[in-house]
């Protein structure tokens, strides 16, 4: 039967807006259909059978059709019912009183029954819950690959979350007063309904073909979720390849349920809201780190990240994109970043798109557990398949930001020769190298007032041929805002020092026509694995940036024309002279010296005849 997004994607634009404006909803930009379905989709109180009643009979009846659904009858009613597709018991109990009301009348005050999951009621602490989730990594530590550790801890914890948040949130409508029959079992009620072969007591009573009853659970999920459709679904928790055998699949399975059953991930069990996102955060740096240089792949360490969002000062109402998402780090600084100044993430509209599944399912967690539901993360190549689109244009935004991979080798140029959005107007890069693909790309999908920041290969800033017509193109429509040099060994699969670009649609008066050179290289702490940036070091470049200043061997402020006259290099080393300051030579002191030295040499001249004298060579 349909969902709620699914029928309200068959809605036209008007009818989603006249509901999103009767509900009051907040919607960036009504004139995108996405956009509204998002905010009606996940708005508990944009009751769907409201919103159908509202309708006329005839285009009940095409929806209906749509779903083929039969559309017989007169009574819109009916239509309605069959659309929603309650149960009987469900419309009973919705119609026959109201909420208040009904816990009065009810005769079997019984909820289903719940196997208890957690033995404790201790409150997490982050510290304490960090501790315990990457504890599970030892559990399959020789027992798996551990480039594929992440993948099943990410989705057991997953499981287990969405379990524990469904039974709390079913106790609380009960406590309110909705009949449990209700409260447990219509979908309506819920963020994100949990069937019961999905629910970790479920899960918790399986010994054997464990693998099996997971695979089954996520499935379950997926099909009363439309919001995480795909997400599990690339989790094989019955793999032999991965797992081995059935014996040793259910006896490790059955130590990760029984690790996680050893924890509740209720909300009333957090000692922070944002406790569970932080921890998942912590998780992907830590498989980051375990899996070396395939760790570059999904993870952007976070003070590069910090560093890049406090550059583009994102600011709530903005709508943000990062078109190679990788976990969804980037997208949750920014709206880190606005909590931080006593604003409301929420009203971000925050986007991106990932290649990777496994990274993409990783991202869309990341969003769920930091309570980002309307973060719309999309499937597939940003280059060769852009899929953040609205009737067949790019959807424009006023931040981009993204970690693409460095010099991609078969990035798309055969899509890039005839790109039907007009991305590559500079020029189409080599086809072994991609850098330049992604900046344009990025140019491509900023509004009149965007501004994008973009960690890049220092190759960028002075290849020739290709990228060095596009470069030119970049700097004569006076995009590049500014350029830094950032520390060697900072990203995970390179020790290359990078770069990070910063361009801007609507540069400040002041700052047309110039370009800002800051060389942040050796300022950094050195560590035995990778260097890592302080916050005194993210402060000092952000602060060079907000004030656009020359400063002694660190930043200088460039005019195009000496850039041009550089044939359009970026090279730091060109405009920030970093070599040592030499000492001011003192005249006075310098002579008095040289004398000294004379009057020594002098001396040494004498002694050296007397005694030449005294061997008989006097002549």
């Amino acid at each position: 039967m349909p969902t709620k997004r699914a029928i309200l994607s068959k809605l036209t634009r008007d009818e989603l807006r006249i509901n999103a404006d009767y509900y009051d909803l907040d919607v960036y930009d009504r004139r995108v259909r996405n956009q509204l379905i998002d905010a009606l989709a996940v708005a508990r109180r944009a009751a769907l059978d409201e919103m159908l009643w509202e309708l006329s009979r005839d285009r009940l009846k095409e929806l209906c059709r749509a779903f083929d659904l039969d559309d017989s009858g007169r009574k819109k009613g009916d239509l309605v019912e069959r659309l929603i597709s309650r149960t009987a018991a469900s419309r009973k109990a919705r119609t026959a009183a109201p909420r208040k009301a009904r816990a009065a009348t009810r005769t079997e005050p019984s909820a289903p029954e719940v196997e208890t999951t957690d033995p404790s009621a201790e409150t997490l602490g982050v510290e304490q819950l960090e501790r315990y989730l990457w504890s599970a990594a030892d559990i399959l530590r020789g027992s798996i690959d551990s480039s594929d550790y992440k993948t099943y801890i990410f989705g057991l914890l997953f499981l287990k979350r969405l379990s524990d948040r469904f039974e709390e949130e079913a106790e609380k409508l009960v406590a309110d007063g909705v009949p449990p029959d209700v409260a447990w079992t219509d979908p309506d009620e819920h963020q994100f309904f949990v069937p019961d072969r999905a629910r970790w007591g479920t899960i918790q009573k399986r010994a054997t073909n464990i693998g099996e009853a997971l695979n089954k659970a996520c499935a379950a999920l997926e099909e009363q979720n439309a919001a995480l459709e795909g997400v599990l679904a690339g989790i094989d928790y019955n793999d032999e390849r991965k797992l081995g055998d059935a014996k040793n699949r259910d006896t490790v399975l059955a130590r990760l349920v029984q690790h996680f059953s050893q924890v509740s991930l209720r909300n009333d069990r957090m000692a922070e809201p944002d406790l569970l996102g932080r921890a998942y955060e912590y998780l992907i740096e830590q498989f980051a780190d375990d899996a070396g240089k395939k760790g570059g792949e999904f993870y952007t360490p976070r003070m590069v990240v910090k560093l890049i969002v406090e550059l583009l000062a994102p600011t709530e109402r903005m709508r943000i994109c990062d078109p190679t998402a990788g976990s969804g780090g980037m997208l949750i600084e920014c709206a880190h970043h606005i909590e931080r100044q006593g604003g409301n993430p929420r009203n971000l509209t925050l986007h991106g798109q990932e290649k990777n599944l496994s990274t993409w399912a990783i991202c869309k967690m990341n969003m769920l557990l930091h309570g980002l539901p309307d973060a719309r993360i999309e499937k597939g190549d940003t280059i060769r398949d852009p899929r953040l689109v609205d009737e067949g244009e790019l959807l424009l935004y006023d931040r981009v930001i993204a970690n693409p991979p460095f010099s991609l080798d078969e990035w798309g140029r055969e899509v890039a020769e005839s790109d039907g959005y007009r991305r590559f107007r500079f020029g189409v890069p080599p086809k072994t190298r991609g850098d330049f693909a992604f900046v344009q790309h990025m140019v491509a999908v900023l509004n009149t007032r965007g501004r994008l920041g973009v960690v890049m290969p220092h190759g960028v800033l002075f290849r020739g041929a290709a990228e060095g017509k596009i470069r030119q193109g970049l700097l004569r429509n006076d995009l590049f805002e500014a350029v830094i040099g950032l520390p060697p060994n900072l990203f995970y699969g390179t020790g290359i020092p990078a770069s990070i670009l910063v361009l801007n649609r609507d540069k400040p008066h002041p700052r047309k026509g110039k370009l800002l050179f800051i060389d942040a290289s050796r300022e950094f702490v050195e560590a035995s694995n990778q260097n890592y940036l302080r916050d005194r070091d993210i402060a000092r470049i952000a602060e060079t940036f907000r004030s656009y200043a020359s400063v002694k061997n660190y930043a200088c402020v460039v005019g195009l024309a000496a850039i041009e006259q550089n044939a359009w290099s970026l090279n730091i080393t060109h405009y920030v002279d970093t070599s040592p300051e030499e000492e001011p030579l003192d005249i006075a002191q310098a002579v008095r010296k040289l004398r000294e030295l004379e009057r020594e040499r002098a001396a040494a001249e004498m002694i050296m005849n007397r005694h030449l004298v005294e061997l008989g060579y006097d002549d």
